[in-house]
C-alpha cells in the first residue's frame, strides 16, 4: 500500500505568470519617455542641423537612421519629435478628463434632470463626428497644436463622460453609499472621498489606453497641417515632410516615424488594459 506523507498533501503554490506583452510594452514605453527626456545627451546631432551633402542618405554610423531631404538625422529628429509628441497627448487628455469625469460623476450621482440634461449634451457631442468637430473649430480659431489640442480635448470629452458614468451608476449602487448616509456623510463627500477614488483605477486605465489614440489623433492633424508646423519637430509631422522623398525611393524619413508612431500607440494600448483591469479589481 502506498503511503501518502503530511508533506504532501500540502498544494504547491503555483506562481502566476508574467504577461510578457504587457512587460515588454511597458519597458519600451519607459525607453521611449527615458529617450525623450535625455535627447539632448543622446541625439548623435542637432536635430536643427542641415547637411544637403548628407540628403536622404541611408542608414550610416553617423546617420544610424538615414537622414531626410535637407540631410537632418532622422534619429536625433525623433528624439526631439518625442518630445511634443508625448507631452501633447497629455495635455489633451488632461482637459479630456477634467471636462469628461466631473460631467459623468456629476449626471450619475445626481441623477434626475441634471442626468438627462449632461446626457444629453453629451450624447450631442458624441453623436458629432469627432475630426469634423476639430477642423471645424481649427477653422475658426486658426491651426497649430494648441488649436489641436484644445479641440481634441473637447471631442474626447464625451466619450469619456460616458464611460465614467457608466461606472459611477454602478459603484453608487453598492451597499457601503448607503452606510455612508446612514452615518450622516454627505453626499457629495461621499461621492468625492469614496465613490470617485473607487473608480480612479479603471478611468486611469482607460486614458492610458485614449492616449495612444490621442497622440495618432494629434499625428494626424500635423500630417494634415492642421496641428504643428515647422520649425517645430513632431512625429506627424517628420511623416508629412517624408512622404515626397517616398516617390525618390528613399523610404526611411517617413518610415522612422510613422513606425514609431504606430509602436507607441500599440504599446500603450496592451499597458492600458492591464492597468484597467489591475486597478479596476478593487471597485
Amino acid at each position: 500500500m502506498t503511503t501518502v506523507t503530511a508533506g504532501a498533501l500540502i498544494p504547491v503554490r503555483v506562481r502566476a505568470r508574467r504577461p510578457v506583452p504587457v512587460m515588454i510594452a511597458g519597458g519600451f514605453l519607459v525607453l521611449v519617455v527615458v529617450a525623450a527626456v535625455c535627447a539632448p545627451l543622446i541625439a548623435p546631432h542637432a536635430p536643427d542641423a542641415v547637411d544637403l551633402s548628407a540628403s536622404l542618405a541611408g542608414t550610416t554610423s553617423q546617420h544610424p537612421l538615414g537622414t531626410d531631404a535637407s540631410g537632418q538625422d532622422l534619429l536625433s529628429r525623433l528624439l526631439y519629435g518625442a518630445r511634443s509628441s508625448l507631452l501633447a497627448p497629455l495635455v489633451l487628455l488632461a482637459l479630456a478628463a477634467l471636462l469628461g469625469v466631473t460631467m459623468g460623476t456629476v449626471a450619475a450621482w445626481r441623477g434626475g434632470w441634471v442626468d438627462t440634461l449632461l446626457s444629453r449634451v453629451t450624447d450631442v457631442m458624441y453623436a458629432f463626428p469627432g475630426l469634423l468637430f476639430v477642423v471645424l473649430v481649427i477653422a475658426v480659431f486658426g491651426d497649430g497644436l494648441t488649436t489641436s489640442i484644445i479641440a481634441l480635448g473637447l471631442a474626447y470629452a464625451p466619450t469619456i463622460a460616458r464611460y465614467t458614468r457608466s461606472l459611477a451608476l454602478a459603484e453608487r449602487s453598492k451597499p457601503y453609499v448607503d452606510a455612508y448616509r446612514v452615518q450622516g456623510m454627505s453626499g457629495t463627500r461621499i461621492c468625492v472621498r469614496h465613490l470617485v477614488p473607487n473608480l480612479a483605477g479603471a478611468i486611469v486605465g482607460y486614458l492610458v489606453v485614449l492616449f495612444g489614440e490621442g497622440l495618432m489623433s494629434l499625428a494626424t492633424l500635423s500630417y494634415l497641417g492642421f496641428g504643428a508646423g515647422s520649425p517645430s519637430i513632431d512625429w506627424g509631422l517628420m511623416v508629412q515632410e517624408g512622404q515626397d522623398a517616398v516617390v525618390q525611393g528613399a523610404l526611411l524619413p517617413a518610415l522612422v516615424p510613422g513606425t514609431a508612431i504606430a509602436a507607441v500607440v500599440v504599446a500603450f494600448n496592451i499597458v492600458g488594459v492591464r492597468v484597467s483591469d489591475r486597478l479596476g479589481k478593487g471597485r
